[in-house]
């Protein structure tokens, strides 16, 4: 410091910097007080956090009351500078049902509760319809066996013969509000499948084939306004069977297609419409398979035809769906 001094190069003394020093903090506590509260809260739990939020509340308060922060990231902004955006912003209400535009809205709808880590209620399941095509037998006996005598009613509605892609039979979009309008059942399963594949109308009018995109598509909107009639506004629940693998491999591109559009059409309600993949369990891997090992030893769980479950395979559907009703009834 000597030769600062011979030199005459040392113009401020040492109150000089702890002056200057305190001017600094006061001016960083105006103009970015928050940021010190919000790295306080930031901070695990102990005496750090508790001595820096001891300084970050107060001078946060103060900040948040000023207008030195807000001058603070404008002036410093070009350091940084935002790219030119274009499009749209966010919507300030979307829409609030979801469908109907290229870009949907997201509804709570979309989210399971046990998803969110929230509590998912139960109660009482007092009404339960059981349907689909032949796929839905013996499945809806075994249901009917098993829940009847506690207290639930079973109602059986198969529909051999039908599907969602042909309404020569039945039209399904009808049925199913039929079904909701007489009965109400406060829960659905459906297990449909075996009979689709034909050619649908397309938004064009002309007819589209199986299997592509486009005829998933049209399928999945099908399927979406038969769910949506079951769920009943969301009081009740649906639990929508996939397909397993047929034995028949010109069968598969039918099955993909089918049990893509089931996941596709029930995205919107996933709190209400339970997905029960019993293609994963019966035919793991999209292969085949006549037997499966049930209790310790193999057990022929398929119907010679290769497409419908036998009474053994529908015991272990019905496990599948007695568990996805669990999660939100009591019986």
């Amino acid at each position: 410091m000597e030769r600062f001094d011979r030199q005459r190069l040392r113009r401020f003394t040492a109150r000089d910097a702890v002056m200057a020093t305190a001017l600094i903090a006061v001016l960083l506590l105006l103009f970015a007080g928050g940021s010190v509260r919000r790295a306080g809260e930031e901070l695990n739990p102990g005496i750090g956090r508790d001595v820096v939020l001891a300084v970050g509340k107060p001078t946060g308060w103060i900040a948040d009351r000023l207008p030195f922060s807000d001058l603070s990231h404008t002036l410093t902004g070009w350091l940084s500078p935002d790219k030119r955006l274009v499009g749209a912003g966010f919507a300030a209400a979307p829409p609030s049902r979801a469908g109907g535009g290229a870009s949907a809205a997201v509804t709570p709808d979309w989210f399971e509760a046990a998803a969110l880590g929230e509590p998912q209620p139960r109660r009482r399941l007092h009404t339960l319809l059981v349907t689909g095509d032949s796929l839905s037998t013996p499945l809806d006996l075994e249901l009917g066996q098993r829940l009847a005598p506690d207290g639930v009613e079973v109602i059986r509605d198969p529909h051999l013969a039908t599907g969602i892609s042909r309404d020569d039979v039945v039209d399904w979009a009808k049925l199913s509000a039929t079904q909701v309008a007489e009965d109400h059942p406060e829960a659905v399963v459906i297990f449909i499948g075996a009979n689709e594949g034909l050619p649908m109308p397309g938004p064009g009018g002309e007819d589209v084939s199986c299997c592509g995109p486009d005829w998933a598509a049209i399928w999945a909107n099908r399927a979406r306004q038969l769910m949506d009639n079951y769920r009943q506004d969301g009081t009740a629940k649906v639990y929508w069977l996939t397909v397993p693998t047929a034995r028949d491999p010109d069968r598969k591109p039918i099955t993909d297609a089918v049990n893509a559009a089931v996941l596709a059409a029930a995205a919107p309600w996933r709190s209400q419409v339970r997905v029960v993949d019993t293609a994963a369990i019966f035919t793991p891997g999209d292969r085949f398979r006549n037997a499966m090992e049930v209790d310790g030893s193999q057990e022929i769980v398929r119907e010679a035809d290769g497409i419908h479950l036998n009474g053994a395979g529908s015991s272990l559907a019905a496990d599948a769906v007695e568990e996805a009703l669990d999660r939100d009834f009591t019986h």
